[in-house]
């Protein structure tokens, strides 16, 4: 499934830093959604802006995770001649990749591949 189908993501910046949220639609979906965004993963997804590490952090109680890709930005705000200097557009960029789910709970949830638009 597209990550979009299980989750909700919002982006921003600090500095040379973009931060992406990524809130499950429901918490049995995170395990999931954490197996598959490793930091290695994010990272080669973002290869084409991300020149420093990815951090991912746990966010307890809220069955979400926050990367920080550094190095992202092109030196942020007025330094970068990038189209999105602030990393608004990151989260949904990351939304469109794949994630994979057991048949039994895309079935129970209603999750179907052949329904995206």
């Amino acid at each position: 499934m597209r990550l979009v189908d299980l989750a909700w993501g919002r982006s921003g910046d600090k500095g040379d830093i973009a931060n992406i949220g990524i809130l499950a639609r429901k918490p049995d979906y995170l395990p999931y959604i954490r197996s598959a965004l490793s930091e290695e993963v994010v990272k080669d997804y973002f290869s084409h802006v991300c020149e420093g590490k990815v951090e991912r952090f746990d966010l307890p109680g809220s069955h979400s995770l926050n990367f920080l890709l550094h190095e992202s930005l092109g030196g942020g705000g007025i330094a970068s001649v990038r189209i999105d200097p602030q990393g608004k557009g990151f989260a949904q960029m990351l939304l469109d990749i794949e994630i994979p789910v057991p048949v039994d709970l895309a079935a129970r949830d209603g999750l179907n591949a052949s329904d995206r638009n």
